[in-house]
């Protein structure tokens, strides 16, 4: 009785997402914020604390969402928000642990759920990152769940002998596409195996097999290419690997930020999500007819954030002027918006419209302004 009704909470979070995805779309107003690009951040990360945890955004995605939470814990930590963080994980973790279950987003009645409805490759490794980055402290019973919870992701996921991904659909950053094992998901993976041993909980394969395997398997010379199947570029998977320091090494960071620059990705604001291809196979209903573009020469505040992190982190001269044209993005729009077109106004589509507010802003905070 008690499974039965956890799945009807579960389905009852996906409906009520999916309402206010439509609501957004043709009734929802977008909050213009006075200021300058940091003062408008501020003000929406200060929304979107309520006193429980971190809301996703000022707009349809108003409940915790593992990954997004997960790319900005770490900034929130560094900005003085260390109780604040470890209250939301807290939070976090009880629903998941009366789920028995990791999922991408809970809603605020405690309702875990995935969205797209396929479960997440991500959501755990997100979850022990940002455990790790909030030296969050463990007690026995949460420590016993999560060891549970990997012995299941190894079992869902990944060759038990060898540790590879497995071929098989499931969510991950680019939910709107399917993959053939993405660069993205082995980086999340090599991410979780290292966040495992920091954290003593127990998984049997080591980062150093995943980071072989992008070396090995994804590297173009120039940046890693989004799966397995396509060489094509992909901006989650050409920086995720550098952005959670799973590789670190300075040529190949330099080499994916000249193939960016050289391909100007970045010409109106940083960052696109990846040039227009033929290569990927979307979602129904999140494809070219019902999201044109949703996923291809828009430009993805998420990304752009990503992006000027790992400049900054390698002194890049680009820094100055990439962070002077989002911070003018921002400014734009009053707001810190999900996504845009790719001449910077606000994405719509039949039956989507870019949401407000993102707790991804939380990254632009931490970055420092150019001298």
């Amino acid at each position: 009785m008690e499974l039965f009704i956890r799945r009807i909470g579960g389905i009852l979070g996906t409906l009520r997402a999916e309402k206010r995805q439509i609501m957004n779309r043709y009734f929802g107003k977008v909050e213009r914020f006075d200021g300058n690009a940091h003062e408008i951040c501020q003000q929406i990360i200060d929304k979107l604390w309520e006193g429980d945890f971190y809301r996703t955004s000022l707009g349809h995605f108003d409940f915790f969402w593992m990954r997004d939470f997960g790319t900005v814990c770490e900034s929130l930590v560094k900005r003085g928000y260390t109780e604040r963080v470890r209250h939301t994980l807290k939070w976090a973790l009880h629903h998941y642990r009366k789920a028995n279950d990791i999922t991408t987003c809970v809603d605020k009645a405690g309702n875990t759920f995935n969205a797209p409805s396929r479960k997440s490759i991500d959501a755990l490794p997100w979850l022990l990152h940002s455990l790790v980055v909030s030296n969050y402290p463990l007690n026995q019973s949460e420590r016993a769940f999560l060891n549970r919870q990997l012995k299941k992701y190894v079992k869902v996921f990944l060759d038990p002998t060898t540790g590879d991904i497995i071929k098989a659909r499931y969510a991950e950053m680019r939910d709107a596409v399917y993959y053939d094992r993405s660069a993205y998901s082995v980086a999340l993976v090599a991410r979780m195996a290292t966040c495992v041993s920091r954290l003593d909980l127990t998984f049997p394969f080591p980062a150093s097999h995943y980071q072989t395997d992008l070396r090995e398997h994804y590297w173009t010379g120039e940046y890693f290419k989004a799966d397995r199947r396509s060489g094509a570029y992909s901006s989650e998977c050409a920086l995720m690997p550098f952005f959670l320091h799973v590789i670190n090494d300075t040529n190949m960071m330099n080499a994916t930020f000249d193939y960016i620059t050289t391909h100007g990705f970045s010409a109106v604001g940083p960052l696109q999500y990846c040039p227009e291809s033929t290569d990927f196979h979307f979602r129904v209903g999140m494809g070219r007819f019902f999201m044109p573009n949703y996923t291809g020469t828009s430009i993805w505040t998420w990304h752009g954030t990503f992006y000027l992190h790992l400049l900054k982190r390698q002194n890049r001269p680009e820094y100055a002027a990439e962070y002077t044209k989002f911070s003018a993005l921002i400014e734009r729009h009053g707001n810190y918006p999900e996504l845009l077109n790719a001449d910077g106004s606000w994405y719509t589509a039949p039956f989507y419209r870019s949401d407000p507010g993102m707790v991804w802003a939380a990254l632009f905070l931490e970055l420092p302004q150019p001298a």
